[in-house]
């Protein structure tokens, strides 16, 4: 999962960029980085770390051009290392080219060994890599066809911006995976994961790329493309993106992640008769779930978790000793709210279980009475092939346990999920989804998986 930005405009964009990126550093944390066309060359900077880090003033005062991109990157296809830093910047028939993306192609290895089989040679292990080659294969001077060309061999989930000398392409995969929107300030076009993005840089939002599109700006002007007019695919928007990844103010796909997992909570409340002093989330993203489970059963909600604001998701616990110490960093028990209470802990998924199990047992040595954990979504059964880093699905504890099982490896008194019908009700949307974390209906089939 990763973080893009685009802006054509026309004066300089690399501070926008850099405060475009700050908005969505949740969506990745690893490193960072950023493109310009200025005079007549891509000028840009790319490094491990945060935004915050890896930019410096005087900088991003050098980094000056009036169309650029910019990258957070959460490490999927391809390791945590410095050359898979993105955007990716080359040449081609003599003009300047830089991508960056956000997905996972399914189809990245085979793709690669035909590549390799061609004279190509790879520097990175990132499959944006292999994007960008293909698309370098087949640019003869019209980006659209060349996209279009592109895309009929890349499989899976991506959102891209494109810079080259004198455009900003944006583009997103066929199903819609990976959100991407549009937004305007002025005479200035933005393209970002998420609205934030478009919000704090004083933009409107004016709609999301849809799936299969192509826009292309150039001279000032605005145009749309589409993969191909007889494309019969189906929207499958990212339901995770909802869950988790997004921020409370995101809105994608016209679903709003704060009103979303709001009533996921309340939904999960409904028929459970579970007498409790008190709600507690789990800090961030447990908090809109718990404030609706609370509204709905009428338990109070009450901050019982302190987050620490320094310790990201990326968070390094090479050992099991550093693994226990590094709940207690990340979210420490308020204990006078805790001691002699029954709570309903309310988090918004379950993944390994391993979390969710310390987190139980830090509240039991705080003196909590009881513990009802309550999951605003479905279990995960199933591994994300398409830019979320769920693991393999032998380690998934859902894949292999039932509800009873996964509470006794936890450590709570009950356990409780949201199931797929609650979870679709709370989007109020028309919108089709991908849920093959929770279902195994995967929309493209998986080329380059393992046994």
């Amino acid at each position: 999962m990763c973080g893009i930005i685009g802006i054509y405009s026309d004066k300089n964009v690399s501070k926008e960029l850099y405060y475009g990126l700050f908005s969505i550093q949740h969506r990745g944390q690893e490193s960072c980085g950023m493109a310009v066309m200025g005079d007549e060359k891509i000028k840009y900077k790319k490094d491990m770390g945060l935004v915050g880090e890896v930019f410096k003033e005087e900088e991003i005062e050098n980094l000056n051009g009036n169309i650029g991109i910019g990258h957070v990157r959460y490490s999927t296809a391809g390791g945590s290392h410095i050359s898979n830093c993105q955007p990716f910047v080359g040449t081609c028939r003599k003009r300047n080219l830089a991508i960056s993306h956000n997905g996972n192609l399914v189809n990245a290895n085979y793709l690669k060994d035909m590549l390799e089989e061609d004279g190509y040679m790879f520097q990175t292990d990132s499959d944006t890599e292999v994007i960008l080659y293909i698309l370098a294969r087949y640019y003869k001077g019209d980006i659209v066809e060349s996209l279009k060309l592109t895309m009929d061999y890349i499989k899976g989930a991506y959102a891209l911006v494109i810079l080259s000398d004198d455009e900003l392409v944006a583009v997103r995969d066929p199903n819609g995976f990976r959100p991407l929107i549009m937004g305007k300030k002025g005479d200035e076009y933005i393209f970002a994961s998420e609205n934030c993005a478009i919000d704090i840089l004083g933009g409107e939002v004016i709609r999301d790329v849809e799936p299969g599109e192509i826009i292309v700006v150039k001279d000032g002007k605005m145009n749309s493309y589409h993969y191909s007019e007889n494309l019969k695919s189906v929207k499958r928007s990212c339901i995770f993106e909802h869950i988790y990844f997004a921020r409370n103010d995101a809105t994608i796909d016209n679903v709003n992640a704060y009103d979303f997992r709001v009533k996921c909570g309340e939904r999960l409340a409904q028929n459970d008769d579970i007498n409790a002093d008190i709600v507690v989330p789990v800090p961030d993203s447990g908090w809109p779930g718990a404030l609706g489970y609370a509204n709905a059963s009428g338990i109070r909600v009450s901050e019982a978790l302190v987050k620490n604001r320094y310790v990201g998701r990326t968070f390094i616990k090479p050992t099991q000793e550093e693994r226990e110490i590094a709940v207690k960093i990340k979210l420490n028990p308020l204990k006078r709210m805790i001691e002699g209470k029954s709570i309903v802990l309310v988090d918004d998924s379950i993944v390994r279980g391993t979390t969710s199990k310390r987190l139980v047992k830090s509240l039991r040595e705080a003196g909590a009475k009881e513990i009802h954990l309550r999951v605003t979504s479905p279990p995960v059964e199933y591994s994300c092939f398409y830019g979320i880093d769920t693991p393999n699905r032998s380690n998934l504890i859902a894949s292999n346990h039932t509800v009873e099982e996964m509470r006794e490896h936890i450590g709570c008194d009950t356990l409780k999920f949201l199931d797929i019908e609650g979870m679709l009700e709370a989007t109020d949307s028309e919108t089709t989804f991908c849920m093959a974390c929770f279902d195994g209906d995967y929309a493209v089939k998986i080329i380059d998986k393992e046994d």
